[in-house]
């Protein structure tokens, strides 16, 4: 594991960082904010999955949380979103495919199957984080945007006990039924539709039994305009309710898709996961 680069931020450090996945088999990158508390001993900890075309980068410049999560005392960390370098042909050409688009799966199909392994990675940076940084491994949390938003889901979901608490910020709730995620699935799981419904949280929410008894926090803007065709927050509502799942779904007036929406709302979010974390009912 390699510094890249360090900033002093709300009394703590925001830090950059690369190493090498054995999940993915490339360099990945990832970024942390180090609280000011985490001088004295370990902390709770907030994974943030961005969307497409985004970075490490992407929400610790832009999303404003850092401030937040200096006063609560919360580290949080945000991975790439794609392998790098991978060199698979054509992975450049779509902004909704490839590279800054790996969709938090396992891809299974050729020439896809050899490096983009999003999902696997996020439980390895998991555990790398808890192994090397001061976090409190039973106090993490995790969440996204869009594409994020449905990997922070999914993974939620399939990992409850390594991820205490999910909310998202505008998710691709049913992937396996808009065009981002029918192009995404068909790619790297294949055209067996099947097979996409474990990457799908509709799906999963549909099947299960209330797994997070203290509730989901979904914000999501109505002036987005992939709201119609890409979102679907409908349809996880729908399998909350089949689910008997506690869901807070917020519908905004006049907010979009970007990250003026996101830094809106963030501190609500962060709350959200820090009081849950710690056992408080709200």
């Amino acid at each position: 594991m390699e510094l890249i680069s360090e900033h002093a931020c709300f009394g703590g450090v925001q830090r950059f960082y690369r190493h090498d996945s054995v999940a993915v088999g490339l360099t990945m990158r990832f970024s942390v904010f180090l609280p000011p508390q985490a001088q004295q001993g370990k902390v709770p900890a907030l994974f943030y999955l961005a969307g497409l075309t985004c970075s490490e980068e992407t929400f610790m410049i832009k999303a404003g949380a850092q401030r937040v999560a200096a006063q609560l005392g919360m580290m949080l960390i945000a991975p790439d979103t794609s392998p790098r370098g991978a060199n698979v042909a054509g992975e450049t050409d779509n902004w909704d495919l490839g590279v800054g688009a790996g969709f938090y799966v396992d891809a299974t199909a050729a020439p896809w199957n050899r490096h983009y392994r999003m999902y696997s990675y996020i439980l390895e940076l998991h555990e790398l984080m808890v192994r090397e940084f001061p976090v409190q491994a039973g106090s993490i949390g995790i969440a996204g945007h869009s594409m994020g938003g449905h990997g922070a889901l999914v993974l939620a979901l399939r990992n409850p006990a390594l991820f205490k608490t999910v909310s998202a910020f505008a998710p691709v709730c049913a992937p396996s039924r808009c065009p981002w995620g029918v192009k995404a699935f068909s790619a790297y799981l294949g055209s067996e539709q099947a097979d996409w419904l474990q990457y799908d949280a509709s799906a999963l929410m549909a099947n299960s039994k209330t797994p997070f008894p203290g509730g989901i926090l979904i914000d999501q803007g109505l002036s987005d305009k992939f709201l119609l065709d890409q979102l679907f927050p409908e349809a996880f509502e729908a399998a909350c309710q089949q689910a008997q799942q506690p869901l807070e779904l917020r519908r905004h007036a006049g907010y979009d898709h970007g990250y003026y929406f996101i830094s809106t709302f963030v501190e609500t979010h962060l709350l959200f996961h820090y009081r849950k974390l710690n056992g408080e009912a709200r």
